[in-house]
């Protein structure tokens, strides 16, 4: 199939991804399946342990943190108190002026024990380009992460959730998972850190999956008071392969809460 007609296609399938729900059906568009942190857990192997750290979330009451399109100039003083909390994250990172911008908080990023995971090159929308650029959009900054950390991230995030079939397909050709989220702050509306804390504490449940940017600068001010009430009210906090042990994100599916 020609270039266009992809795009075409593509298109009349992609959906927003945000939506609610583990099946998505948006008017206009086709279903995007979704696998629950749950049900993932639920399909490992009886009794085994966790493979990830120390918690097992089959018993613990798990919630992931999440950062999209960094490093930034604030990525620092978020790895500081995330150092202080002990609190794990997951960092979806853009290449073209993150990465390529800020290498040593990368390295700080894996060393510190974070995971360290893919939001594209240029934060592209995969569903709106060809074949070869969706590749591209997915192979430099995994390519650019590997040669920093070590290791070549397994997990991205598209751009705006949107996603289709065809990505799916590319992706599993990279050995990629797809990883969406079940709460938003919508930070990149406001720098208002108490409504950025409200707007996730209201949403949050356990194995929820947190999307804030780490770019804005009223998320990272926000970010200390997320984790003493979320710890209050029980939660624990785990990178997002530590929400799926014991079993684990397989290349080509979608992972949302």
């Amino acid at each position: 199939m020609h270039g266009t007609g992809r795009r075409l296609r593509r298109r009349a399938l992609s959906c927003a991804a945000a939506a609610a729900g583990l099946t998505l059906t948006l008017a206009g568009c086709a279903q995007v399946d979704t696998t629950a942190p749950s049900t993932v857990r639920a399909e490992a192997a009886h009794g085994a342990p966790a493979k990830f750290g120390t918690v097992d979330c089959r018993k613990a009451k798990c919630i992931a943190l999440t950062f999209d399109a960094g490093p930034s100039e604030n990525s620092a003083r978020l790895l500081d108190i995330l150092k202080e909390k002990k609190v794990p994250a997951t960092f979806f990172l853009l290449g073209k002026r993150h990465i390529e911008k800020y290498p040593e908080l990368v390295k700080r990023m894996a060393a510190e024990g974070h995971e360290v995971a893919s939001h594209t090159w240029d934060h592209k929308i995969l569903t709106k380009i060809s074949d070869k650029e969706i590749r591209e959009e997915l192979n430099r900054p995994n390519e650019a992460i590997e040669k920093l950390t070590g290791h070549k991230p397994t997990l991205m995030r598209p751009p705006q959730g949107r996603t289709d079939s065809n990505v799916h397909e590319i992706c599993k050709e990279l050995g990629l998972a797809e990883v969406l989220w079940s709460v938003t702050a919508k930070d990149y509306t406001t720098n208002d850190s108490a409504l950025i804390t409200q707007r996730v504490l209201d949403q949050s449940s356990r194995d929820g999956i947190i999307l804030l940017h780490d770019i804005y600068p009223g998320t990272v001010p926000a970010v200390p008071g997320i984790i003493d009430a979320l710890k209050q009210r029980g939660y624990v906090f785990v990178t997002v392969p530590q929400l799926l042990a014991p079993g684990k994100a397989e290349p080509g599916k979608v992972y949302r809460p």
